[in-house]
């Protein structure tokens, strides 16, 4: 029973969705001779254990109150193989317990470093992919070099990180109008875009949407919620950085220089999903397979945007990578996340959220009704891309 609690409890500190959570903790219980029941929220796990013919005493219920996850694709295989072994009967539960505790040990010596470097090479990839300019590229990728230290603090400072979001577009914001103004001619909005863009919550607006049409309605209402508020909280950052440039005097950029050429898209594709293979923090030996899944999850969803649409373009690249990962982890024994998670994080909208959020409060009703419309499509289409490709290739392992 601590066994299948301390699963629970490390599933959700990684970043799984509460439908595959519940699901994964139930089997692992139930291939250990229990039965169990759980209700997972962002923020709290309720899992009651018993044995199967209760000859051992009365039902276990523990509650745990946790902070929401972050997603960890190596700890998260970690966690998988363990249960695996202990299923097996290769490891006792606790020793199995053992080694899941021992995955809180601190990060290894060089990741606030690999995360900070992260965060740019992120932020100027995208600037990339939005075809700014190249001092636009450059501008990104140093703004998004603060925020990566910006995050690094707030990971040590509760209060500092409870105010991150706002923070880190207050940031954005004044060191691209500022560069705009006095140094070299930028278009702000994109630049502040890409620099935000690893703190977007448009992979929990996915997740939240996704636990919405699977009846996990008290998890999805609450994730939902949480991306909202992150929302909120960056779209208020970056406006009190304009109404500052404004009281400051500070001049608006009357033109932006020659946006990067086409060719620039593919060595931007490739930086950047080598940033969010170590944002996601996946082993070295994986890196290939997060890059690989990120790669063709954008290239299937740009191809089909400029066939059919960027909603049916969503579709199919969510389509594509929640079968890929079903098969993948079919034939290799692996959690899926390794292909699903890296696979659509260019494809969530949550830039469209930002800029939707931006408009309301702008006053710009239509606008801001639009990016919102738009933004409940993409999510549709990607949430259903991802349930019709678990029809396709039915997942046989939970994670």
């Amino acid at each position: 029973m601590a066994f299948v609690a301390e699963i629970a409890r490390r599933l959700h500190q990684y970043g799984t969705a509460a439908p595959r959570l519940e699901n994964a903790v139930s089997l692992v219980a139930q291939r250990l001779g229990l039965t169990a029941e759980v209700w997972c929220s962002p923020t709290a796990i309720i899992l009651t254990l018993a044995e199967r013919d209760h000859s051992d005493g009365p039902p276990l219920t523990q509650v745990m109150r946790l902070p929401p996850g972050d997603v960890h694709l190596a700890r998260l295989c970690a966690v998988d193989r363990i249960a695996d072994q202990v299923i097996a009967g290769a490891l006792d539960a606790t020793a199995g317990s053992a080694q899941l505790r021992a995955l809180s040990a601190p990060p290894p010596r060089g990741w606030a470093g690999a995360t900070v470097a992260a965060f740019g090479m992120a932020a100027a990839a995208v600037a990339a992919l939005l075809h700014t300019s190249w001092a636009g590229v450059l501008a990104a990728g140093l703004i998004g070099l603060l925020i990566g230290l910006l995050s690094i603090a707030g990971s040590r400072r509760p209060r500092l990180a409870a105010a991150n979001e706002a923070i880190a577009a207050f940031i954005a914001t004044l060191v691209a109008s500022l560069i705009a103004a006095w140094i070299v001619p930028l278009a702000v909005k994109p630049v502040v875009l890409s620099a935000l863009i690893v703190l977007m919550p448009g992979l929990t607006l996915t997740t939240a949407v996704r636990e919405l049409s699977t009846q996990h309605l008290v998890s999805g209402v609450a994730r939902m919620a949480g991306a909202l508020a992150t929302l909120l909280k960056l779209t208020f950052g970056t406006l009190a950085a304009a109404q500052l440039c404004v009281l400051l005097g500070v001049p608006e950029a009357v033109r932006a220089l020659p946006p990067v050429p086409g060719w620039a898209d593919l060595p931007a594709l490739l930086f950047g999903a080598l940033a969010f293979a170590v944002l996601f923090q996946a082993a070295r030996r994986d890196w290939p397979l997060v890059m690989a899944a990120a790669v063709l999850g954008y290239a299937v969803t740009r191809v089909g945007g400029s066939l059919f649409g960027a909603g049916f373009g969503v579709f199919l690249g969510g389509l594509l990578m929640g079968a890929l990962s079903n098969l993948y982890a079919r034939h290799v024994g692996r959690p899926g996340a390794l292909v699903r998670e890296p696979g659509i994080i260019l494809l969530v909208p949550g830039s469209v959220g930002f800029r939707s959020v931006g408009y309301l409060l702008e006053r710009d009703v239509n606008l801001g009704v639009n990016a919102g419309l738009l933004l409940i499509t993409l999510l549709v289409a990607l949430v259903a891309g991802l349930l019709f490709g678990d029809l396709l290739v039915p997942p046989r392992r939970s994670l």
